[in-house]
């Protein structure tokens, strides 16, 4: 597919300097792109870049207008306009329309006419497949499931039984939406297990990585609404609440009844405990533990740099010790006082 920049400028906006004639074919990275590439730039930094690209044309932010004689492409979002731009030029791929033979679909399952099942797919009782969506090699959707207009779940999806998904969802290989949450009452010793009667329900433009895990609820649901971004290998445990477009990196583990808020960002192997609320608009960044709610939004971070092992060995000591520094800075000052008193 060939696109010209005067089409571009039609389709996603932008001022266009340059020969509007000119084509593109794929996105590229700057020290990389051939003459039929478009490349961007977002930072300042990257300006000397186009020096010696050897791309045919270039997006850039309004302030860097003349950095190069390239016909170029002026937005305030460079790479929102390169991730428009390089969707519209890698359509994904789509299967035939139909039921793969070698797929399973209950008798009183709805599975609309231009959905796609694959081969080894099961499709339980009274679930629903909704319009143009696809349902990838040996995915399961559980009995009473419901799957939304246009959504994708990759191969080997297991949404388990009464979970719900909007439209346009995104399930990559090997997620688990709707399994048990990790409930267990003690007694005597051993555990018994507290049978999970709550649902998954995920909201329209949900997009879920590989291998994370979504926790059916204890009682009421589990909720993802709509737009968040989860990245692959993420525990999500029972009764969650992730607010709109929230976007979380991977490794992240949540735990049970937490309240994430709106349009918040957690960066990768961060903790959340369980029972507590984040506030809207909140950012976290990677491997910090939340221990408890963060009732107004800002940036929190908790994870120390690394050292060498001898010198995180000498400094653990001391964090081991540090409430008996506290106790003694504050005998000091008490005592400092005193004395200033006196004089």
């Amino acid at each position: 597919m060939a696109v010209t920049l005067a089409a571009l400028v039609e389709r996603f906006g932008g001022e266009l300097i340059g020969d509007g004639a000119t084509s593109v074919r794929q996105v590229a990275p700057l020290d990389r792109a051939c003459a039929d590439e478009i490349g961007f730039v977002s930072q300042s930094k990257y300006l000397a870049q186009l020096a010696t690209t050897g791309a045919g044309a270039v997006i850039l932010p309004p302030d860097a207008r003349d950095a190069t004689d390239l016909p170029r492409i002026l937005t305030p979002n460079p790479y929102l306009y390169f991730a428009r731009l390089s969707a519209l030029l890698n359509p994904p791929p789509r299967p035939a329309v139909g039921i793969h033979p070698a797929a399973t679909v209950a008798a009183d399952a709805e599975v609309a006419a231009d959905a796609s099942i694959a081969a080894g797919a099961v499709i339980g009782s009274g679930a629903r497949i909704g319009a143009r969506s696809v349902v990838g090699a040996n995915s399961v959707v559980g009995d009473g499931a419901r799957v939304g207009e246009d959504c994708l779940l990759h191969a080997n999806v297991s949404l388990y039984h009464g979970c719900r998904v909007g439209d346009r969802v995104i399930l990559h290989a090997g997620c688990v939406i709707g399994a048990d949450g990790f409930g267990f009452a003690p007694n005597e010793g051993r555990w018994e297990k507290i049978p999970q009667i709550g649902r998954v329900l995920i909201g329209d433009d949900v997009e879920v990585g590989a291998c994370t895990t979504i926790d059916r609820g204890a009682l009421e649901d589990t909720v993802i609404e709509e737009g968040v971004k989860l990245d692959n290998l993420i525990q999500v445990a029972h009764n969650v609440v992730i607010g709109a477009h929230s976007a979380i990196a991977a490794c992240t583990g949540i735990a049970g009844s937490a309240k994430i808020g709106r349009h918040c960002t957690i960066g990768g192997a961060a903790m959340i405990f369980g029972h507590i609320e984040i506030a809207d608009g909140t950012r976290i960044s990677t491997n910090t533990l939340i221990t408890k709610s963060l009732p107004k939004p800002g940036t929190y971070t908790s994870a120390l740099p690394f050292s060498e092992h001898e010198v995180w060995q000498k400094n653990a000591v001391h964090m081991r010790n540090l409430d008996k520094l506290v106790n003694r800075v504050k005998q000091l000052e008490k005592r400092l006082n005193e004395l200033e008193n006196k004089t």
